[in-house]
C-alpha cells in the first residue's frame, strides 16, 4: 500500500499498477523528501515525474507545497492509475498536476520547462544508453539551479550525467535501492561538497 507521506494530502492512499512498474519504497520516500524539504527544494517547485508509475513522488511533492507536477507515463493502464491518484490528492487540496500519457523522451523533446526539481525512476532493465538520451533531452528543460533525483538498481550502472551536463553531488544507497542527486554543472561557482556513499 502507498500513501502520501506528509503535507496537505498526508495519508491519501494511491493505487498501484498492477504490473510494469516499481514504486519506491515508503522507506525511502521518506528520507528523500526528509532530505528535500531541509534543502528548500520542494516549496513553489515545478516538479517533474518521469517514468511516474503510481505518481507517488510528484503526487508527494504537491501534497507538500510544490507549485505543479507534470507526470509522464507511458503505459495505458499505469496512466489511468496516476489520473486517479492525481483526483485523490486534489480532493485534499493538493492540486497543480498534469498527466502525461507518452515515452519521456517524447515529452522532453517538446516540453518547455523550466523545471526546479526532477525525479527519474525509469524501469530496472532500461538499458543504459537509453536512459542517456532521456537524461541528454532533460538537460534544456531544466532551471539553472534545479535538481535530479535518479533512482536505479544499487547493481545498476551509475547514469552518465557528465553526458548530459549534469553534476553529481549526493549519492545514496537504502538496500538494493541507490538514489544520486544532480545539478546543472553551471549551477554553481563554488566548489561542490565530494558526493557521499552510505549505505543502511
Amino acid at each position: 500500500m502507498t500513501r502520501i507521506i506528509a503535507g496537505k494530502a498526508r495519508g491519501a492512499r494511491l493505487d498501484v499498477p498492477h504490473a510494469g512498474t516499481r514504486p519506491t519504497s515508503d522507506r525511502v520516500r521518506e528520507s528523500l523528501f526528509g532530505a528535500l524539504e531541509s534543502a528548500d527544494a520542494i516549496a513553489g517547485a515545478r516538479v517533474l515525474d518521469l517514468y511516474a508509475g503510481s505518481g507517488a513522488l510528484g503526487l508527494e511533492t504537491l501534497s507538500r507545497g510544490a507549485a505543479s507536477a507534470d507526470l509522464v507515463e507511458h503505459g495505458r493502464e499505469a496512466a489511468a492509475v496516476v489520473r486517479r491518484n492525481v483526483a485523490t490528492v486534489a480532493k485534499a487540496g493538493a492540486n497543480g498536476a498534469t498527466v502525461h500519457q507518452s515515452t519521456v523522451r517524447s515529452f522532453l523533446l517538446r516540453a518547455s520547462g523550466p523545471y526546479d526539481l526532477v525525479f527519474s525512476d525509469p524501469p530496472y532493465d532500461l538499458e543504459d544508453d537509453a536512459m542517456t538520451a532521456d537524461l541528454i533531452a532533460l538537460a534544456p528543460c531544466l532551471a539553472p539551479d534545479a535538481l535530479v533525483i535518479i533512482e536505479r538498481a544499487r547493481r545498476s550502472t551509475p547514469p552518465d550525467l557528465q553526458a548530459a551536463g549534469l553534476e553529481l553531488i549526493r549519492e545514496k544507497a537504502y538496500g538494493d535501492t541507490a538514489l544520486w542527486w544532480a545539478e546543472p554543472a553551471l549551477a554553481s561557482e563554488t566548489p561542490q561538497p565530494e558526493a557521499e556513499s552510505q549505505s543502511r
